[in-house]
Parts: structure tokens; sequence; C-alpha cells
């Protein structure tokens, strides 16, 4: 037997609706709002076209890498589909530039490996030939 759902009262209704409400307000004046309406909706690396459903799969990338750095004419913003935008910041973290941070190689201890360090003792002692010459006996 299904429970029956009691009806939802009115305040607790007003409450949701006016979350709704300023969600959507929030979303609005959101810089991925303010692109969506300014910029096509293509990705700017692979120039997929974005509608409807999969327009979600578009993302704001801040070219400087500041989220803080919205200027209101957009030019800080590039929209790249979900992709492209992880390999934008793959390729950065990669290369040591992200947020002003080293690049892993450049941090690293210098290595104290030797790669030939105990070929001598592989090797057989040295033996004189008949080919080579002798070194003078000293007396």
């Amino acid at each position: 037997m299904i429970p029956s759902k009691t009806p939802m009262d009115e305040a607790k209704r007003a409450q949701i609706r006016d979350e709704l409400y300023r969600d959507i307000a929030t979303r609005q004046v959101s810089y991925r709002e303010k692109a969506l309406r300014i910029l096509p909706h293509i990705c700017a690396n692979c120039a997929r076209e974005f509608e409807g459903k999969r327009l979600r799969e578009l993302t704001v990338h801040h070219k400087d890498h500041n989220h803080h750095n919205n200027p209101p004419d957009g030019s800080n913003w590039e929209l790249l589909c979900l992709y492209c935008h992880d390999h934008e910041h793959e390729k950065t973290l990669i290369g040591g530039h992200y947020e002003g941070a080293r690049a892993k190689k450049d941090t690293l201890a210098p290595s104290i490996f030797s790669q030939f360090s105990a070929l001598d003792s592989l090797l057989p002692p040295e033996t004189a030939t008949p080919d080579t010459p002798q070194p003078p006996e000293s007396k």
C-alpha cells in the first residue's frame, strides 16, 4: 500500500518558491550566465556547438586563471566544453605555470645515483696481453 502524501503547507511552499527565485536571480547575475549571453555557444577550442540540455556541458574558462577577474565585457572569458576545459587546466599544471607554482621537476633534489659506480666490480682484473707494451720496471 502506498502511503498518502500530505499536502505541503502554504508557508513551506512559499519558502521553497522564494529559494527558487533567489537561485534564479543569483544565476542570472553570475559570470557564467553573462558569458552565455554575450559569447556564442561554441567551444573555443574544439568548435563544437551546444544548445538545449547540452548547454550545461559548456563551461566558462578564465584566460588568466583568476576567477575574481570578471570584466563586464567578458574579455577574460572563453567558453570551453568540459573536456577542453579539463585539458586546459591539466596543460598548465603539467607545465608548472598554474597559480605561480613551479614545475615539479625543478623542485626535486638532484639524483645521487650513478649507473656506472659498480662497473669495476663486474669486470675481471686487468691482465697483460702480449700485444700491449709493458711498463718499465723500476729497480
